[in-house]
């Protein structure tokens, strides 16, 4: 027993060792790329100039002009920008609506990464959400949403905690996962140091994480325009329940950052 946990306790190390050394999995960042732009039907693939390399990001315009605004989208763990759960029916739904979107590949592990193993790549985030920032900001958008998604609540809650004076003007946040760890990956945390309006959204059989930690994110947020949202019968990906969050999501961006441009 001892034997095998020493071997255990020494693959870890080593592996942590590793997603610390290597960053962000670039050659995964290529192969998603590989077939998103391949297969891109709605919106333009776009390359972020982010330090030495280019990043993915997938623009849709709003199909009504001047567009009211525009949404950075924020993956999950280990995917990419156009993702079919949640990520996807957001980003081609809210053009539709006047809501201009921008998806960006954020940083990835290898499938066999937790939640925990991203600690290592917080500092790769901010230059993404900025290139990002600056890409909206260059269609002659200035109010600016961040929609992110299960882990990707951890990078942009740590981004906005971290940047109070950060252009962006909200924050949605779909099924946030709570990490069990200090700060820079925890919702809970990050939520005391956000200062701009956030709708908090998730699922009635959303994963048990997300749902115990709610009430610890509403009692303990530092927003004074805080909404914290519960679908019914929706889980973690919603599956099914795209127009039920795309109703939700729009209702709050359109009577809470509209009116507040």
């Amino acid at each position: 027993m001892r034997q095998i946990t020493f071997k255990s306790l020494i693959f870890s190390l080593f592996f942590l060792i590793s997603l610390s050394a290597q960053g962000s999995d670039v050659a995964k960042e290529k192969r998603w790329a590989d077939q998103i732009v391949d297969a891109l039907i709605t919106g333009e693939a776009e390359w972020l100039p982010v330090g030495q390399h280019k990043v993915l990001a997938i623009y849709t315009e709003s199909e009504t002009q001047p567009a009211k605004g525009g949404v950075i989208l924020l993956h999950g763990i280990g995917v990419h920008p156009d993702w079919p759960d949640v990520i996807h029916p957001l980003r081609t739904g809210l053009p539709e609506a006047g809501w201009a979107t921008l998806s960006v590949q954020m940083p990835v592990l290898p499938n066999e990464a937790t939640g925990k193993d991203y600690l290592p790549l917080m500092d790769e985030v901010a230059p993404r959400i900025e290139a990002a920032i600056r890409f909206l900001k260059q269609q002659g958008i200035d109010n600016i949403v961040i929609i992110a998604h299960s882990l990707g609540n951890s990078m942009a809650g740590y981004y906005l905690a971290t940047h109070p004076d950060s252009p962006v003007r909200g924050y949605v946040g779909v099924s946030m996962t709570e990490i069990d760890n200090p700060f820079p990956l925890s919702p809970v945390a990050q939520a005391k140091k956000i200062r701009i309006p956030v709708l908090d959204v998730y699922g009635s059989q959303d994963l048990e994480n997300v749902i115990t930690t709610a009430r610890q994110r509403k009692q303990g947020t530092g927003s004074n325009n805080y909404r914290q949202v519960v679908i019914e019968d929706a889980n973690h990906f919603f599956s099914g329940k795209d127009e039920a969050l795309m109703e939700t999501v729009l209702a709050w961006l359109n009577a809470t950052m509209v009116t507040n441009q």
